[in-house]
């Protein structure tokens, strides 16, 4: 028979279960079906940031200050991106994605979960260099509004510009990586023609419905932090949004094979995680 403490959640589950309750309530941010190890992470990394002794704490803060929620959110969605991240995934959709794509008269692009905008830029570049940006519209969409609002600005830091190099020359970029951004100071500027097709908007897999059809979606390094029902309920999005024969890009670590949606789909390029629709 099994004692009963492995039976019992944790003082600390409970809390974080009822935080993670209030949130959506108050908030209709709904973070229920995200992955419980990175998240408990997370929230205890933000009561420490936050001068809070106890989730319970954290809870009562956050249900009385909107500023306070706001805050939890930064740490809730903590962005883990770069330009050209994984080049060969950027590779395979200029080779196998993007020639199919351009006998469209006009295409929707949807970058899900698109953080600081590292991707959606990325992404700009190539349609770019394939003659593709014109006649492109992009949706790019994110649950956080303050990484929205980072991403609008196309403002990175110059630092982190020779990595991104890097990646944009094993990606196949065609020009000068420097061409796309002026240096100011400590950062870097991109061109705003890049996103004069982008419309950033506020949208949650959790919680929100499919607001286009679209031909490509990249959903990267999103999926990993969501439990089954939640990547279900993406997965469906992304199949119900996706034109006849659209393409989805997951991230490298990240697969629809064991969806119930999968039969759905056909790899396109499993290696890199590239998908069409049935």
């Amino acid at each position: 028979m099994a004692h009963p403490e492995h039976a019992q959640p944790s003082d600390l589950d409970i809390e974080l279960r009822m935080l993670i309750e209030a949130i959506y309530l108050k908030y209709s941010y709904d973070f229920r079906d995200y992955t419980g190890a990175s998240q408990k992470r997370r929230v205890l990394h933000a009561m420490r940031e936050m001068g809070c002794a106890t989730v319970s704490a954290l809870q009562a803060r956050v249900m009385h200050e909107t500023t306070a929620f706001s805050q939890l959110l930064q740490y809730l969605t903590i962005p883990v991106t770069e330009m050209f991240r994984d080049p060969t995934y950027y590779a395979a959709l200029r080779e196998h994605v993007l020639p199919v794509l351009s006998t469209y008269p006009s295409l929707k692009i949807w970058v899900a979960g698109c953080s600081t905008g590292e991707e959606v830029y990325s992404l700009a570049i190539l349609l770019k260099e394939e003659g593709l940006l014109e006649r492109a519209i992009i949706y790019a969409t994110d649950i956080n509004p303050q990484s929205l609002d980072k991403a609008r600005k196309g403002v990175f830091p110059l630092e982190a510009m020779r990595l991104y190099t890097e990646n944009y020359q094993a990606a196949g970029g065609r020009c000068a990586f420097s061409d796309y951004y002026t240096a100011a100071y400590s950062a870097a500027l991109f061109d705003k023609s890049l996103c004069e097709n982008v419309t950033f908007a506020d949208h949650s897999l959790a919680t929100d419905s499919v607001f286009a059809e679209t031909h490509l979606i990249s959903c990267r390094n999103v999926m990993i932090y969501f439990k089954k029902p939640l990547q279900e309920r993406a997965f469906g999005l992304f199949h119900e949004s996706l034109c006849h024969r659209g393409f989805l890009g997951l991230g490298s670590k990240e697969s629809i094979d064991f969806s119930a949606y999968g039969p759905r789909f056909e790899p396109l390029n499993k290696r890199e995680r590239l998908f069409r629709k049935r």
